[in-house]
């Protein structure tokens, strides 16, 4: 069972991945076409990104209790 002290500790989390992953997905979408990264930098923050919003589910996933089947 999590305490409110951890569900607030994760919601404030998942709050400033969703964030960061809003700002990388920006950058993306800006600098892609317009070539300021080369290659290897666009795909290192396109996994950034994915790493972040499966980290945001996992967090999520954390908040929703187990219900028995």
């Amino acid at each position: 069972m999590i305490d409110l002290d951890d569900i607030e500790t994760l919601r404030r989390r998942i709050v400033e991945l969703q964030l960061e992953h809003q700002g990388l997905d920006a950058m993306i979408d800006s600098v892609g076409p317009q070539g300021e990264f080369d290659d290897l930098q666009l795909r290192r923050l396109k996994k950034r990104s994915l790493q972040i919003r499966d980290t945001i589910t996992l967090l999520q996933m954390r908040l929703v209790p187990d219900v028995p089947a």
